[in-house]
């Protein structure tokens, strides 16, 4: 009986310290927000780590008064800050945090952090039968996200949006409609041809909404001179290619992964460009990346036997956001040889995971921030993949 007692203390310890794994970052109806959604994290050169996400100040909804929030952690995630507000539009939407740190500028040797969002002010439904408008913004950090610049807005640069001619800013031929960059970490190349080349992920709509979101393209935009100027890179081949994020391959390329908003298809679109995402060689689906029409985390978290390893995170479900999982890529992502379940709900279809993102803690371990229990928390784990 003894022995029995010991056993059940064990399993229960067990399954304790595993619970304890997932710690709250934003937790919806504290800290002046109804809600918390769409987050984003990075680990700064020092081993903190700092979380974004946005925070919805009357509800759930993607579009209103939507602030840009973020946490630090000091501990490797086990404890977080009280919160910050980076980003506060008024009572209008600031949302899409794509926060990056450049490493190579040489003015700033210490790294300089770069936080990309946009900005909107009508809902996307409207914004794409053309009564509306979504910018495009950064401000920056050189003290590790202590203190942050004014923001600086680059809509001009890379966004195509036609509006009514007194706006000459924004008259365009494309007819840019909804507009947003990536949910989650943007990127930079770390060697290679375009070393220092910061790459944003990004998707629009074009003209009058069409069936399947036909009218929806993913794409990216970049700078090569540390946020002096920026350019858009080539649109997918793919209709209804949407929210995505990009990783370095070996070579000078690029991966970008991306949601099927069609739902034709419940696996990722996946594309690799040799030039750094300017334009694409391949685009196609992988059937190993099942998903239910949501957002996909990537990461390059190190290179094995000269090949870049991957790692990538959805909801790996065809008919529902649930079903958290990692996957581990030693061939820069042509196979996932690693599985590595992360959270499920316990059958409620109100408890679910949806939204995540991906920061490497060390050689052996990952960061995953996500989306719980139904939207009504994000939360912070550690996984072990080898």
């Amino acid at each position: 009986m003894k022995n029995t007692g010991l056993f059940l203390l064990c399993i229960a310890c067990f399954f304790c310290a595993a619970a304890q794994q997932a710690v709250p970052v934003f937790v919806s109806g504290t800290e002046g927000h109804k809600s918390y959604r769409i987050p984003a994290i990075l680990q700064l050169p020092g081993k903190d780590l700092i979380a974004f996400c946005e925070g919805r100040v009357n509800g759930a909804g993607d579009f209103g008064d939507i602030n840009i929030v973020m946490k630090r952690s000091a501990d490797g995630g086990k404890t977080w800050s009280s919160l910050q507000t980076i980003v506060d539009a008024d009572s209008l939407q600031a949302g899409n945090p794509a926060p990056v740190i450049d490493l190579t500028d040489p003015v700033y040797p210490q790294g300089r952090i770069f936080l990309f969002y946009n900005t909107g002010n009508n809902h996307e439904g409207e914004v794409r039968k053309g009564k509306g408008l979504r910018e495009v913004w950064y401000k920056t950090s050189v003290d590790n996200g202590q203190s942050w610049s004014p923001a600086v807005n680059i809509t001009v640069q890379v966004h195509r949006p036609r509006q009514p001619a007194v706006n000459r800013a924004y008259d365009f031929a494309e007819d840019w409609r909804s507009y947003a960059n990536t949910p989650g970490h943007a990127m930079q190349f770390r060697q290679g041809r375009y070393r220092g080349r910061i790459f944003v992920a990004a998707n629009h709509s074009a003209g009058d909404p069409q069936k399947q979101f036909m009218d929806y393209r993913a794409f990216g935009f970049y700078t090569d001179d540390h946020g002096s100027s920026f350019h858009v890179g080539k649109e997918l081949s793919v209709a209804g290619s949407n929210e995505s994020m990009a990783a370095e391959l070996g070579n000078s390329r690029l991966m970008m992964n991306s949601r099927n908003q069609r739902g034709d298809i419940r696996a990722r679109i996946v594309s690799v460009s040799s030039d750094g995402g300017a334009t694409w060689d391949s685009t196609f689906f992988d059937h190993n990346l099942p998903d239910p029409v949501n957002q996909g985390s990537l990461l390059n978290i190190g290179v094995r036997k000269g090949k870049n390893i991957l790692a990538f995170c959805n909801a790996a479900d065809e008919k529902r956001r649930d079903n958290l999982t990692l996957r581990i890529s030693f061939d820069e992502g042509r196979t996932w040889a690693r599985t590595i379940p992360i959270d499920k709900s316990a059958g409620n279809t109100g408890d679910f995971t949806a939204y995540s993102d991906l920061a490497k803690i060390s050689g052996r371990k990952l960061g995953v921030l996500y989306e719980r229990n139904g939207y009504r928390e994000i939360v912070f784990r550690t996984v072990k993949w080898k």
